[in-house]
């Protein structure tokens, strides 16, 4: 997934358009299509239901190509693995606490991040949108402001109106907000492999030093999950917290054998 090393790589080369769990091959071709109107280029597929067909490319209407290049994964985690900055849309809010940007914003702070690293920007399924897990891979969630009382958008559109805030971020036409409250992934900033890896190494750790007490873990770690990623955390950082996590985990071991059960307590 990353770009070619003997390429240019402009912020409209490092932005990435990813469709999860696609129900529709003509949806796909009516995304590139958005997507080449405001040009980007970099269309990933996760796992959709059926593959790119006739009604893609009858859909794609001189897109094909955005369609023939665009990979096909298993994981949305396999998708934005190189990623430093992924942002989810979705059409309303959900259990997992993501900061919720305005489209305008989104882009702004989109095409800021892809000066640096890939980024991507991830659309989910068309009738039930991105799982609370799928969304748990993303920095932040964008939500297009439609009309509540005719709130659903097709995919193709979503994406339409996205591409179009990307290309006024990247032509320089799209104006300042003022909620933007935290500065975009710089250089340096860990690619989403490496949280990834973190985040597993951290609910391994919290098992073994007994953190939950019987509890079920899984809101604490939404809750440090969405605590590391505002952080920013870079390699360098990610690397420490890991060997922080590395010694807590070789003591709970010793402690374990020390007591005859493999937690501490």
């Amino acid at each position: 997934m990353n770009i070619p090393s003997n390429a240019a790589a402009t912020p409209a080369d490092c932005l990435r358009i990813v469709l999860v769990g696609t129900q529709h091959p003509g949806n796909i071709g009516a995304a590139a299509r958005a997507m080449k109107t405001m040009g980007l280029s970099r269309l990933v597929l996760v796992a959709p239901e059926k593959v790119p067909d006739g009604d893609t490319r009858a859909m794609a209407a001189g897109a094909d190509d955005l369609v023939d290049a665009a990979p096909v994964l298993p994981t949305l985690a396999e998708a934005v693995a190189d990623c430093h900055w992924v942002l989810g849309a979705t059409a309303r809010s959900r259990r997992v606490q993501l900061e919720e940007l305005h489209p305008r914003a989104a882009a702004q702070r989109a095409v800021a991040a892809a000066t640096n690293a890939p980024v991507a920007l991830v659309f989910g399924r068309e009738r039930t949108g991105l799982t609370n897990e799928e969304l748990q891979l993303c920095h932040a969630a964008v939500h297009i402001p439609s009309d509540p009382a005719f709130s659903s958008l097709n995919l193709a559109a979503a994406v339409q109106v996205l591409s179009y805030e990307l290309r006024c971020a990247l032509l320089g036409g799209a104006v300042a907000d003022s909620g933007t409250r935290t500065p975009p992934p710089g250089e340096g900033v860990a690619a989403h492999a490496e949280l990834e890896g973190f985040f597993g190494q951290l609910a391994e750790t919290l098992e073994q030093i007994d953190f939950h007490k019987g509890r079920a873990p899984e809101s604490a770690m939404r809750k440090l999950r969405r605590l590391y990623l505002r952080a920013n955390l870079d390699s360098a950082e990610v690397r420490l917290l890991r060997g922080v996590l590395a010694d807590a985990q070789r003591m709970a071991r010793l402690a374990g054998e020390a007591t005859g059960n493999g937690k501490i307590g």
